[in-house]
């Protein structure tokens, strides 16, 4: 079996609803690339955004992701638990003047995005330059945003974006990647969806492995795995109610066919129905995953 040294990964759901058969293809591909490599593998609750957050979910998340047989390496973290680590990094950010107010609307910024020469759905930088008196004038009408500011290289990809929300939470950009970073994270495995924030968390990574001498701008590396779709061609989602792990295992169906199944989909193996995931880890090599990665 190919392995490598000191390869953390992790996965990291948001308690939200029950896991669907996409979530957890997921979870069983992050967990085989950490533990082929008899690697670290973590666990954590992205559960910042608390007003989305349903309680007891975390809990039968956590019973579905052992009753498949996945284990994980230390305690459960919370974001939610971890709110003054996300701000001291903003603070450390302010005080290298590499974020700043914005008070654009949603409709301000998509209005600003479509004009000529802009890059449509990219934040032109409408505030990226106001001057204290502005700020405190604009500050006594509304609560702002804070983004940060990236180089010019990035600027037609992502602009400047959201760090700490008008609302007074701190976005998933900012939270996943300090987590992700404090936390010794090597290896990200994770749907297509989130490609697109791929980006700008490599330049969040950057400036926070700055601090430390030793770090290195590319210690993340971030590896994606196609959606799993319904019978309609449609990604999975929690909201619209997608065939969920509990539902499987109300049908009475076991956690090796599961297995079985997700791995099927993977093509990790061929004419399988059912076996534990500790033999499917035991099977495979890390070449056979990194054939998953888009």
């Amino acid at each position: 079996m190919t392995e490598r040294q000191n390869t953390v990964g992790r996965y990291a759901p948001s308690p939200t609803g029950d896991l669907h058969l996409g979530n957890l293809r997921t979870a069983l591909i992050a967990w085989l690339h950490a533990r082929v490599q008899k690697g670290v593998f973590l666990m954590r609750m992205e559960d910042v955004d608390t007003a989305r957050v349903v309680a007891g979910s975390d809990k039968r998340l956590l019973s579905d992701l052992e009753w498949l047989g996945l284990d994980w390496d230390g305690e459960v973290i919370y974001q939610s638990q971890r709110l003054s680590m996300y701000q001291d990094v903003l603070a450390d950010l302010d005080e290298q003047g590499l974020i700043y107010p914005c008070f654009c609307s949603r409709k301000d910024i998509r209005q600003a995005s479509s004009a000529p020469h802009s890059t449509l759905g990219v934040y032109p930088g409408t505030c990226a330059n106001l001057d204290a008196v502005k700020i405190n004038e604009l500050s006594k009408i509304k609560s702002p945003a804070t983004r940060v500011r990236v180089p010019n290289y990035l600027k037609n990809d992502c602009g400047d974006f959201v760090l700490h929300r008008a609302d007074g939470l701190f976005a998933y950009q900012l939270a996943v990647v300090v987590d992700d970073v404090k936390q010794g994270v090597t290896d990200v495995v994770r749907g297509s969806d989130l490609a697109d924030s791929t980006l700008r968390q490599r330049y969040l990574a950057q400036l926070m492995y700055r601090q430390n001498p030793m770090g290195r701008s590319d210690a993340i590396r971030y590896h994606h795995v196609p959606l799993v779709l319904d019978d309609d061609g449609n990604r999975m989602s929690k909201r619209d109610g997608s065939f969920s792990t509990q539902q499987w295992r109300d049908a009475g169906r076991s956690a090796p066919e599961l297995v079985a199944y997700l791995a099927r989909s993977l093509n990790l193996i061929d004419g399988i129905n059912a076996l534990t995931a500790n033999e499917l880890v035991n099977s495979i090599e890390l070449t056979d995953i990194v054939d998953v990665f888009m």
